[in-house]
């Protein structure tokens, strides 16, 4: 009798392995899914002046940083450079108005519904690493593809190839196939909240703006539909790959009073968020960067809301400070006191802002000294903030001449 049990689990076990080589299989050869595209048919925006400033403040905080390719200096795409490995490598598409590179041939339907479902035109289904818009408001949607027809420069044709191929792993294949997939197109039309109603507007802003994605547990559980069930809400500790290549664990941003903001007051939160500096001075560190876009009344609406979700005891881990060897400098020491390297990296080339043409762009100490203070004011919407008043006046000296040598090529920086 045991003998023949044993023999019947044999068989029960060769078939589950079986089967699941069978799926493993075909999620491999098949790759990311596609479906057929219901595009909608009354669907055609009006291009007013209001939508477009509102879609450009929308296009800088969800769409710039991913599309905008560095060279061209127009959002032909990029490498994605802090997708987590377990994904794969990922590089955006070309946004511009091409008709063929890009999204000139696109109606404003076929742009609602993908930025919606996350399904192209020809129904290739975009995974999770492009973010889906189910909550944001038909208004403010209207006004991202207003700007996206616009005159802004870094929107207009280019015909370039594409800047890489994407190769997605088969985890991201098998999510695809499984726990993420197209989101059902909206039934009912999405009104903006007021303004006067902080917590809903400041929730809506947390939606729209996939805050919670980066902010939450973990990328593989978000609930794209009904966020605030997304495991680990808002309370942080999702790695995320900074400038370095090292793993960044995002800050927990629940009202807790020991690992969260619980004693932020609101004009810490605002500064911040706005401005890049948190309330003990320490500047925030990529992937997370100021978002001047935001007003302070957008910024006001946030931090109430936070106060009041559930708060997580979530101690995350805090950014290292990286920094070159330039053994002796007394540069080095600030660099890495000031998180320089968090945007710019240890040898001065980082993902946002890359220090090696410093000398052609600043070449008296005078003008790079006047941008590290106040360049919002010298270049607006810049990720840079104003360092007036948090870097000490004798610190400027010896930072700006590390800053200095690690602009300098390799070899001569060694001599």
């Amino acid at each position: 009798m045991k003998k023949k049990i044993l023999k019947r689990l044999g068989y029960v076990l060769f078939a589950v392995i079986a089967i699941a080589a069978a799926l493993a299989g075909y999620v491999q050869v098949d790759g990311i899914p596609k479906y057929k595209a219901e595009i909608p048919t009354d669907i055609h925006v009006e291009p007013t002046k209001e939508r477009v400033a509102q879609g450009k403040k929308l296009g800088e905080l969800l769409c710039v940083s991913c599309h905008l390719n560095k060279e061209t200096q127009r959002l032909t795409g990029s490498h994605i450079e802090d997708m987590p490995a377990e994904f794969g490598v990922v590089y955006s598409k070309n946004i511009t108005q091409h008709p063929e590179r890009g999204i000139g041939k696109w109606t404003d339907a076929e742009l609602v519904y993908f930025l919606r479902t996350g399904i192209r035109p020809d129904g290739q289904y975009v995974p999770p690493w492009m973010i889906k818009l189910p909550h944001l408001s038909d208004e403010d949607m209207f006004s991202i593809i207003a700007w996206l027809r616009s005159d802004d420069p870094r929107l207009a044709p280019t015909d370039v190839p594409p800047a890489g191929v994407t190769q997605p792993t088969f985890l991201a294949k098998a999510l695809t196939h499984g726990v993420f997939g197209p989101l059902p197109y909206p039934k009912e039309p999405i009104a903006t909240p007021p303004k006067t109603d902080k917590i809903a507007y400041g929730r809506y802003l947390v939606f729209a703006l996939d805050c919670y994605g980066c902010h939450s547990a973990d990328f593989k559980s978000m609930n794209i539909l009904e966020p605030e069930k997304t495991p680990g809400y808002m309370g942080g500790g999702n790695a995320i790959v900074g400038t370095d290549g090292h793993r960044i664990f995002t800050a927990n941003l629940t009202p807790d009073m020991e690992t969260g903001i619980g004693t932020w007051s609101e004009k810490d939160f605002v500064r911040a968020l706005r401005k890049g500096f948190r309330p003990d001075g320490r500047a925030l560190h990529y992937p997370m960067l100021p978002k001047p876009e935001l007003d302070d009344e957008d910024a006001s609406a946030i931090y109430n809301y936070l106060r009041s979700i559930p708060p997580i005891k979530n101690k995350v881990q805090r950014p290292q400070p990286t920094v070159a060897d330039r053994s002796g400098h007394p540069g080095k020491k600030l660099y890495a006191q000031y998180g320089c390297g968090g945007c710019h990296g240890a040898e001065g080339k980082g993902a946002v802002g890359d220090l090696r043409a410093a000398n052609e762009h600043f070449p008296t100490d005078e003008a790079l000294r006047a941008w590290i203070e106040d360049a919002p004011s010298l270049k607006p919407g810049t990720k840079m903030p104003a360092w007036k008043g948090t870097i000490k006046d004798e610190d400027y000296e010896p930072l700006m001449g590390y800053v200095r040598l690690l602009a300098r090529p390799a070899k001569q920086a060694q001599n």
